[in-house]
């Protein structure tokens, strides 16, 4: 079973229905018990860091959370739900993160004539091709929206990159943890062949 972790900060039952789409069925959710019982979880996210990390403390979430990556289940982090797995944010002020990836959240530094947020397709550039992206070609497009992005510490769990005005991390692999800037379940047909690839992913075969 896969669990979609609802914190009151995201477009769940988008990211739900996407995964119906493709054939696995998704259970919204709260409660760490039913999370211990999932096969796969899922943390989506849209809005502000301050408030999503608070809301994950809030209901007692960060520790399931761990819980479920030291057990090696396959996890996948999408937008804010990238950004929440990293040390610290910078956006409005500094505030501290999961601290499950080492590194942190900035916001674009960009010339004036590139907006922000980056919204809208871009071109995703594999840097290190894992099983999650079997099938998703070279220069696929992916859909963004965002102003602030992760940087890593250890250049070596970026799997994608993208490009706005330089390149930026895009996506993330580090074992059972797979975490993306872009979103799958706004990104059409590749989106959710990726999602299927994560649904039907094995724990071994994850890194």
């Amino acid at each position: 079973m896969i669990a979609i972790i609802d914190y009151r900060m995201g477009n769940l039952r988008s990211v739900q229905k996407a995964f119906e789409k493709v054939g696995h069925s998704a259970e919204i959710t709260c409660d760490p018990l039913v999370l211990a019982r999932a096969d796969r979880i899922v943390l989506p996210g849209v809005g502000g860091f301050q408030d999503a990390i608070a809301e994950l403390h809030r209901r007692d979430l960060a520790g399931p959370i761990r819980d479920a990556i030291d057990a090696g289940k396959p996890m996948l982090g999408i937008c804010l739900g990238l950004q929440l797995l990293f040390d610290v944010s910078y956006e409005d002020g500094e505030h501290e993160g999961l601290g499950i990836v080492p590194g942190k959240v900035e916001r674009f530094e960009v010339p004036a004539e590139f907006k922000v947020p980056h919204m809208g397709w871009n071109e995703a550039k594999i840097v290190r091709r894992v099983p999650i992206l079997e099938g998703i070609e070279e220069g696929t497009h992916f859909y963004f929206v965002h102003s602030y992005h992760v940087v890593p510490d250890d250049p070596q769990v970026v799997a994608v990159e993208a490009e706005y005005h330089r390149p930026f991390c895009a996506m993330i692999c580090q074992d059972n943890l797979i975490a993306t800037q872009f979103h799958p379940e706004k990104s059409q047909a590749k989106g959710l062949h990726l999602l299927r690839n994560f649904a039907e992913l094995s724990v071994e075969a994850s890194a």
